[in-house]
């Protein structure tokens, strides 16, 4: 798995965050931080709730 951010649509509300902290992170400046473009069989479940929550689509995960 492969996770992609368009930050242009990103507008950094942190339900990704909410749902995979490990992945990414809202930080203090207000913008989107990927953790990991690569992660963990673990993880797959949690990026893929956490692209289908994101409001304006801006997360890409390729299988």
């Amino acid at each position: 798995m492969r996770v992609e951010v368009d930050y242009d649509q990103c507008e950094s509300n942190a339900l990704c965050m909410g749902q995979a902290p490990e992945v990414f992170e809202v930080r203090d400046d207000d913008f989107l931080y990927l953790l990991t473009e690569e992660p963990g069989s673990d993880q797959h479940e949690k990026v893929r709730q956490a692209a289908r929550l994101c409001p304006k689509q801006a997360i890409t995960v390729h299988e």
